[in-house]
């Protein structure tokens, strides 16, 4: 199986299914002498690990990373960072009844037959908890670009099913179990997930990730356009099935007067293009938005074939997400994390003595006195 590795500069490689002994990963290009130690990762680990509410699956897991090279006394050495998360809470017979049986929306069908054989314990390689290994080497790029460059990386869930956020406070985001910026509706969002993991069924789900303090200049104008990439990395998660930068389709509503992005000596009025353009940073805060189905893996029956070509029914047993997207968060700001880490090293390396003709402009208007 290839597609495992992701990155140029700053490579990432993920292994390990969801019902295998543990999930494992390589960092390789991580810069040296950057201070790290398993706590730097073990936060955000925290914030994407299961069994946390009752909203969420009941698997429960510690997600306890392990450094396994790359660190001498306290700092990296330039050399491939081996992480490891040991699985602990695995309940595969939940899985028994569907090892014939393809569950309709799943990877089970077209795993199969592209390989011949699936792991059909959790969805195996294709389960969402391969993500935790993503969020460990995101961590690592979070740490990197916040001290070396200034860059902070932030997400929240925009949307759950018909609910989006009636205000908006970052500071609430880490203090309710849906990264949801608006305390006024958490109860709302509490009653509605508590009525749809009753009936069986599950919801769609939106989540933004920003990094403010991009500097300008990442990216490349071609094929590895920054938004390209940021598409490319957001895309990859597990039961993403759209991605947007900046206005997004939003934009086939505005007119160009709308759309563009004023610039003034003191800093540009909007942002619709998300920070990027020509695919390449503009000093703006970078805004991505993805779109996740509902979860596919429910317990109300659904029409299905078995291995044999026979029409089934499938109910899914077993610990489920009823919306995934409650749990993206940080595994969005991973994948940016990572796309931006990948793309300092290259700029790095090709533009480092680039002086540009004028300044950069502010990313907005200072405020006057």
């Amino acid at each position: 199986m290839s597609g495992n590795s992701f990155g140029r500069n700053f490579v990432v490689t993920t292994f390990g299914e969801s019902h295998g002994p543990a999930l494992g990963g390589i960092v390789d290009g991580c810069p040296p002498g950057l201070e790290l130690t398993a706590a730097d990762l073990q936060h955000d680990l925290d914030r994407r690990k299961p069994g946390q509410s009752r909203h969420t699956t009941q698997r429960r897991e510690s997600d306890r990373v392990e450094i396994l090279s790359g660190i001498f006394e306290g700092r990296t050495t330039g050399t491939p960072i081996g992480l490891l998360i040991h699985n602990e809470d695995q309940r595969s017979h939940d899985y028994s009844e569907i090892a014939e049986r393809y569950r309709p929306g799943h990877a089970d069908y077209s795993y199969e037959q592209k390989y011949g054989v699936r792991d059909y314990r959790g969805g195996g390689r294709s389960s969402a908890r391969e993500t935790a290994i993503r969020v460990a080497a995101g961590a690592i790029a979070k740490k990197y670009l916040a001290e070396r460059l200034g860059i902070r990386l932030r997400g929240y869930l925009s949307q759950l099913g018909p609910w989006r956020p009636r205000g908006f406070d970052w500071e609430q985001v880490e203090h309710n179990p849906f990264f949801w910026p608006c305390a006024e509706t958490v109860p709302e969002l509490e009653a509605y997930m508590d009525a749809l993991r009753k009936s069986g069924d599950s919801i769609g789900a939106a989540v933004t990730v920003v990094a403010s303090g991009v500097p300008t200049g990442l990216g490349e104008p071609i094929f590895d356009r920054l938004d390209a990439d940021i598409a490319h990395a957001l895309m990859s998660i597990n039961a993403v099935k759209g991605v947007e930068i900046g206005a997004g389709f939003a934009c086939i509503e505005q007119k160009g007067t709308e759309h563009r992005d004023p610039m003034t000596p003191e800093g540009f009025l909007t942002n619709n293009a998300g920070g990027i353009l020509g695919g390449i940073s503009t000093g703006q805060d970078i805004v991505a938005r993805i779109a996740l189905k509902p979860t596919s893996s429910i317990r109300l029956p659904g029409q299905s074939i078995d291995r044999h070509g026979a029409a089934v029914e499938v109910v899914t047993t077993g610990r489920h997400d009823p919306c995934v997207g409650i749990r993206a968060t940080p595994i969005a700001e991973a994948m940016l994390a990572l796309v931006l880490m990948d793309h300092t090293l290259r700029h790095r390396a090709q533009n480092a003595e680039v002086v540009p003709p004028i300044p950069a402009i502010p990313a907005e208007p200072r405020p006057t006195s």
